[in-house]
């Protein structure tokens, strides 16, 4: 058996570079391998990481890059030069064999040290249209790993992997219908919608769902997560509908998913990774102001596979929604095809996959 490697997964700043990097971290260890994780210093980093005591985490400065022509630039690239010395000084230190970044510009730093210092470097993107910081990164990279397929035009002369997005391992492992249902106190044999607005402009599409409750059949009961921030206003607009079931945060997706028929939700690639997983046909709504509209082109990826029906925000109103959703949660045959478009999407080795390409990647056979 080969020795141990240590590799480094930079995936701080969102849960959609956060989550997957754990999913490679918990892969990597499964055989054997030491992982150090690099993560930003927000709190939702700090939080999520907390309940992964057993893996190592260490924190580097994010730098976010400004407009090329902002007077922000020369300060940015210091910080950037400075950036890039503490990663180094981290990589030297954990004696690391390989870096991988998952994401952002969080990314950028550590990978472009491993690259300085002759390490193989990696970058996943979970995007259709990938977000320009992993372009730029990918400028470093030995191989690029690919969520979406469409995303490899945007990689040109460059190595590239379809892996889909590593998930949680929790996603992986959904709890019975039953049990999902009673943890939130729904009912297993009613029709239920899963409403999740994602960390971007959730507020609209809150709203959208909460006022499309009245226009839905009275049997159907929805499990709405709404966000901390906006929990009491969506209860409020939803208070006289008693199978409407509003909570602020949930950290038990598994059974949130287990305990729906349809999702409402925008369309960030980890979303739709769960969502895949899950078997569930969705409504697609992208944030209308995602960087280069990539939720649209995540969403098309979907729709085109007929495992979602996709609508601008602008096309939308509260009427719209609880008729498409009406009309998917009653033709059982087209939610049946849905069902098995979305899986056909999954990717459930993901992990693996990306593991195995590192490990390949280093030590060929």
């Amino acid at each position: 058996m080969p020795a141990p490697l240590r590799i480094i997964i930079a995936c701080g700043g969102t849960g959609g570079h956060l989550f997957p990097g754990i999913a490679v971290a918990e892969s990597l260890r499964t055989q054997g391998h030491e992982v150090l994780l690099l993560v930003s210093e927000k709190k939702v980093d700090a939080e999520a990481s907390a309940k992964y005591s057993h893996l190592k985490f260490q924190t580097v400065p994010a730098v976010a890059k400004p407009a090329t022509l902002s007077p922000k630039m020369l300060p940015f690239l210091w910080r950037l030069w400075g950036s890039i010395r503490r990663c180094k000084s981290i990589i030297q230190s954990f004696n690391a064999d390989a870096v991988l970044g998952m994401g952002g510009f969080t990314s950028l730093p550590p990978v472009y040290a491993a690259h300085k210092l002759g390490l193989k470097t990696f970058i996943h993107d979970s995007n259709a249209r990938p977000g320009r910081a992993n372009v730029m990164t990918s400028r470093f990279c030995t191989k690029v790993f690919l969520g979406l397929d469409p995303a490899k035009t945007f990689f040109p002369g460059r190595q590239t992997q379809l892996t889909g997005t590593p998930a949680r391992p929790e996603i992986l492992n959904l709890p019975t219908r039953e049990a999902a249902a009673e943890r939130f106190g729904l009912d297993p044999a009613k029709p239920t919608i899963l409403v999740t607005g994602g960390s971007q402009g959730a507020r609209r599409l809150n709203e959208l769902a909460a006022q499309a409750a009245a226009n839905l059949p009275e049997n159907t009961q929805v499990l709405h997560i709404a966000g901390a921030s906006d929990f009491e206003r969506v209860r409020e607009i939803t208070t006289a509908r008693p199978n409407y079931h509003v909570i602020g945060f949930c950290d038990q997706m598994p059974s949130a998913y287990a305990s729906a028929d349809l999702v409402i939700a925008r369309s960030g690639a980890s979303s739709l990774t769960e969502i895949a997983l899950a078997a569930l046909p969705s409504i697609l709504v992208p944030y209308p102001y995602a960087a280069d509209d990539h939720q649209t082109r995540n969403a098309e990826v979907f729709s085109n596979a007929n495992a979602a029906t996709l609508i601008q925000e602008k096309d939308l109103s509260a009427q719209k929604l609880a008729q498409l959703a009406t009309e998917i949660l009653s033709d059982l045959p087209r939610h049946h095809r849905m069902s098995q478009a979305a899986r056909s999407l999954a990717i459930p080795d993901a992990a693996d996959r990306v593991r195995d390409s590192i490990l390949s990647t280093i030590t060929p056979i």
